[in-house]
Formats: C-alpha cells, structure tokens, sequence
C-alpha cells in the first residue's frame, strides 16, 4: 500500500509587467518612429538600397510628370487667350435680316429650343459692316462657353501639326483687308476679297418669295419631325441618320441667311451652340463632311461674322485630318471622327478621284482663317500628286485611285458623272479662288476641257442635243449621269474669268440639254441617269431612260448651272426654266405636312412615288440656287467675290494682303 497523496495545489495564472520609470508605450509618432527604424536597420543592405532606388525613381516620375503637365496648362490657357482676341477674317459680307412686325408661331413640341420672334427681310443686302450687337453678345457668350469645352473643343489639335509649307497664289492687285494672324505658327496671309457694296436692299420678287415658301415649308418639316437629325423623311414623318451631326441644319444655315430668315437662322444657329459635338464614335464619309460640314460651316461664318461657326470649322477639321495618314497620303475615304480611326469604304480599298481632289476649297480656306497650314497642305499634296499621274486620257482621270500605292486603278474608264465629276470642277475653282495663279490647275482643267471635247462629247437625234457620255476601255457610251449638268456652270464661269470664249458657247449648248432631260419627262424633272438617242429613228425621242434610272433625288445641278449661265449672260430664259423647274418640284415632290421627297418615277405624274427623303442638298443647293437664279443683283454674292463649293456654300476669292 502507498501512502495516499497529498491533495493538488490549485492552478494560478500569473501576468508579468515590467515596470519602466518615465517611460511608457501611448501609440505616438516618436515610438511609432523607433519602431520603423528598428525594422529598417534588421533589412540587409541590398534590401535597403532597391527601396531607395524605387523612391528615388518614383520621385523623378513625379518631377518630370508636373513639368510636362504645367506646360501644356500653360499652352491651353496661352492659346484659349489669343483666340479671345481673334475677330471675324471678314466683316459679314450680307447684313443681318431686318425684323419683321408678325407674331412669332408656336414652336412644336419636339423643339428643344424656346419660340422666338418672327423674322422677315428682303434679299439680302451686300453692304459691308461690322457684326451687329446681338453678335457681339454671342461672340461673347461663346468664349465662356469655349473655355469651359477648351479640353474637349482641343483634344484632336496637336495631333500631326508636322507639314511642309506650300502656300496658295493670291489674285490680281486690288484693295484688301488682312486676316488676323498667328505670329508664331504662319506668315500672313492674302485676305478674302470685299464684295461690291450696294447702295439699296430690293425686297423679293415674286419668284424669290416662292422660293422662301419652299424653304419654309421644307424647313418646317425638319423642325417638326426631324430636328438635330441628318436628313428629314417627310412621309413617314421621322428622320433618318447618317452621320448624327445635324446635316440638313448646318447644310442650310448659310441659305436662310440668303433668303432673310432670321427666325430660322438663330434658332439653328443655337442649336450649333449647343448640341454640335463632335467627339462622337462614329464614321463619317470624307469627301460628304467636307463639303457639307466644314463647307457649311465656313460659309456660315463669312456671312454672319459669328466666330463660333469657325471655332466648330476647326474642330471638325482636325478630327478629319486621320484620313490622310496613309502609305501615299492619298486619303482614305472614312474616318471615326471620335477615335481617328481612318479607313476605305467596305466595298473597296481604294478611294474614289472625284472625293479626294474635291475636298481643296474647305481645307485651303481653313488654313487661311486659322493660320494652321496642315489643312492645306494634306489637300494640296493631294492635287499635286494626281496632277504627276500617269493614266490620264487627254486630261481626263480614271474615277478609282489606291490609297497604298497612289496610283489609279481601274483604268481606261472615263466620265463626267459620279466619281469623277467634282474633280474638273475643283481644278477651276481652285485656280479662282487662289488669284488665278495656280498656272498648274489651270493647264490641267484646260487640257480637261479639250478631253472632253475630243472623246466624251456627242448631239443626240433627232434634236441635235449636245451631251457628254461615257468612254470604256476605248468605247463610248451614250449615258449621261443629272449629276453632269454642273458643267454647263462651270464652264461659264470658267470663261467668266477668261478662259475661251467656245467654253461658253458649249456651256449654252450643255444647258439646253440639260433643260430638255427636264421637260422631255412628263413631271418636269429630270431622271438619275438617261440615254441619249444616236441614231435617227421616227418613233424615239432624244432621252431614253431605263426604268432602274427613273428616281429624282432633288439634285441642285441643273439649277446651279441656270444660275450660272443666267448671272453671266442675262438672259431671262434661264429664270423661266428654273421657274418651271421650282413648280415641278411643288407639284410632285412636296409633302402636305412638310418637306419635300424624292420621287423614284419621274415618268409617272400621276403616281411619281415618294421615296420619303429629303437630301440635305435640297435646302443647301437647289433652294439656294434657285433663290440666286431669280435675282437680278449681280451683287448678290458676285462670282468676282466668291467661288461656290461643290455643295453651293460660297468662300471668299483671296485677295492680297494690304500694301502687297
């Protein structure tokens, strides 16, 4: 037996604190210190020296990160100040519509923008002034609005601003002012020339105020059911896009200053103001933006002297500039105007001739208000480079050229329709619009002229109409695009200035036939394309026209070129057939609740079948023209002082600078 053990001793916990006189641990940044540097001395020495590599490189980021920044602060706020002391190139060369006493109309619900007064005027008056009051407010407004949008308005600018200077000749001697120039980034620049003052403003005639009620009724159906839309679709009463950029409002905004509508004018003009952004992910053609967007734009502002239309011009151009960054800076004919982003249409690589040299005009003048030479020069590259082709006929171009190799494509075809039209008509214009001494436009558009002559030009049976078709591959073709009666236009303006005098008498010979495509077609308007009649056959007449051609678009040319050719010559007959013209597009195109529409039988009165869309170049063209055609002013933007676009947007002939 064992003796029983003794009980356990209970358990006991027991803590140990160490007591330190006068110090004690307060969670403070002194022992927090101790502690930190404690742990970096037990760091090996290869570890200490990689943390203060990091830190010493993190700070030289840092440096060179706020040096960088600073300066581009500095050149923002630098730029955004000079711009505040720009001033129109020109004063507004029409003055601002007088107002009118009526009440203004109920605005539709669908507007964004508040009703205003109601406007009416007389034609507009070229007499030269300062900008108005009410302009100089928005001019004032607008450059808060510009300081506010600078990083956004900016962004695209400094993108590509490396281009080799070739600057544009300048006209004959004559009195000028100068544009406001950017002493560090040009020289100066030739100014535009001052149009003929008129002593009196004429109110419209009666044919002009027929016009100005078709533009209304037109512009009503847009601002009603397709307002900041591209293209209004007056049957269906909605809209259709294409580019999303309002092509229809800023295509016209340069008319309704024309034709006196001031009310319309402004209410557009604040939608520019306000809603036209164009940093947007979307494509947008080339050539179309141009001579729509930018076109329209600078005219808007030579006629209103309102800045904020050239500020919107220079923003939308160097969103295009992208396009021309290509292998042979033959431009690609799509660019995202949002992400630059540039490339050829879906169905080809290539582009088409007339869309790249018809694109000059906008881009010359651009680079004359903004004093940046890059617009200029990527278009004048372009021109030089085609002139230096091979594959010509006698002047004549093929309509395709590759944007890689810079050569043309599809050879030994040739025409004066689509994709080569505009081509032929920029050479002229160009050589006006720059004084008349770009000797190398002249000799190319001359040597044209004789192609024409010589392979594309026939008289139709039985009425001996003298038309110009189609050459391919060495054989002619009998067809003759609407888009082809430009011609008789140009060429009058071209002997206008001095070329030939047999280019206006084939200008008249041209204008006829195009008249008669009109009248020989039971609604009085033209078809898309039509064939002439070679041959003497009893039952035929001149035009024939094949039943997939039969659809009008409400194309401007045979008007533009009635405009021409009645400025120019004075006689009336051209006003009688653009009247008869103006009720044809009444009759069988206009739409009862607003608009006009295309029609796809011009053959079929009394069923001409409504396409339901309104082109763009309705109210920017065949309006305008038709509003100009009806007026006996030869002031009324004088062919001495302005050169139209091909989307009838007037710019102004350059003249010297003062003292040149």
């Amino acid at each position: 037996m064992y003796p029983t053990p003794p009980p356990a001793a209970p358990h006991r916990d027991f803590i140990s604190v160490t007591l330190s006189l006068g110090q004690s641990y307060d969670g403070s940044k002194s022992w927090r210190r101790r502690s930190c540097w404690r742990k970096w001395k037990q760091l090996s020495r290869l570890q200490r020296n990689v943390i203060l590599f990091l830190l010493t490189f993190l700070m030289l980021c840092g440096l060179l990160s706020y040096i960088s920044v600073a300066d581009q602060w500095r050149a923002v706020n630098g730029r955004s100040a000079e711009e505040r002391k720009m001033r129109p190139a020109d004063p507004p060369v029409l003055p601002a519509p007088q107002k009118a006493d009526a009440n203004p109309e109920d605005s539709p619900g669908v507007l964004p923008q508040k009703p205003q007064r109601h406007f009416r005027r007389g034609p507009p008056n070229l007499q030269i002034r300062a900008p108005s009051k009410d302009s100089k407010d928005r001019r004032q407004d607008d450059t808060k609005q510009r300081d506010e949008m600078v990083g956004d308005a900016r962004q695209e600018e400094n993108t590509q601003r490396t281009v080799v200077s070739w600057r544009g000749a300048v006209i004959e001697p004559q009195p000028g002012t100068e544009l406001p120039s950017r002493k560090a980034e040009a020289p100066p620049r030739p100014s535009s020339q001052a149009p003929r003052i008129q002593s009196q403003a004429a109110p419209p005639n009666e044919r002009q105020r027929a016009v100005i009620d078709a533009f209304r009724h037109a512009w009503a159906g847009y601002r009603k059911f397709a307002w900041g839309h591209d293209e209004l679709k007056p049957v269906s009463r909605s809209f259709s896009e294409w580019f999303g950029l309002g092509l229809t409002l800023i295509d016209a905004l340069d008319t309704m200053w024309i034709l006196g509508l001031k009310k319309e004018f402004e209410e557009a003009r604040k939608w520019v103001s306000k809603k036209l952004r164009f940093q947007k992910d979307v494509d947008v053609n080339l050539f179309e933006s141009t001579i729509r967007v930018l076109g329209g734009l600078l005219s808007a502002y030579h006629l209103s002297g309102d800045e904020l239309f050239l500020r919107k011009a220079e923003d939308f151009g160097n969103r295009l500039m992208p396009a021309f960054q290509t292998p042979s800076k033959i431009p690609y004919s799509d660019v995202n105007i949002g992400t630059g982003a540039a490339h050829p249409p879906r169905w080809t690589s290539d582009s088409t001739v007339a869309e790249v040299t018809s694109i000059q005009l906008e881009f010359r003048e651009l680079s004359r208000l903004t004093g940046r030479k890059k617009f200029q020069e990527a278009a004048e590259e372009v021109t030089r480079h085609v002139h230096s082709l091979s594959g010509k006929k006698d002047g004549l171009v093929p309509m395709f050229i590759s944007t890689h190799s810079g050569l043309f494509t599809h050879m030994g075809v040739f025409t004066l329709g689509a994709r080569a039209d505009s081509y032929y008509e920029y050479l002229l214009k160009q050589w006006i619009q720059g004084g008349k001494k770009e000797t190398q436009l002249l000799e190319d558009y001359l040597e044209a002229v004789e192609g024409i002559k010589k392979h594309l030009l026939r008289r139709s049976e039985p009425r001996k109409l003298t038309f110009v078709g189609e050459l391919a591959h060495g054989r002619f073709s009998a067809k003759m695009d609407h888009l082809v009666c430009f011609l008789p236009g140009t060429l009058a303006l071209g002997a206008h200035h001095g070329l030939p005098a047999d280019h206006m008498e084939l200008a008249r010979a041209l204008m006829d036939t195009c008249y008669q495509m009109n009248r020989q077609m039971e609604t009085g308007l033209s078809p898309e394309i039509v064939h002439f009649n070679l041959y003497p056959q009893s039952d035929h007449k001149d035009v024939q026209v094949k039943p997939a051609d039969r659809h009008n678009l409400l194309r401007p040319e045979t008007v533009e070129s009635l405009f021409y050719l009645h400025r120019l010559t004075g006689d009336p007959k051209y006003q009688d057939w653009g009247w008869e013209l103006l009720q044809s597009f009444n009759a069988y195109t206009r739409v009862p609740s607003g608009g006009y529409s295309s029609i796809s039988n011009v053959r079929d009165p009394l069923n001409p079948q409504p396409r339901d869309k309104m082109e763009s170049f309705f109210l920017g063209e065949t309006l305008k023209y038709l509003y100009l055609l009806f007026s006996d002013d030869p002031d009324l933007l004088s062919l001495d002082a302005y050169v139209f676009n091909t989307e009838a947007h007037p710019l102004p002939i350059w003249a010297p600078p003062r003292g040149a």
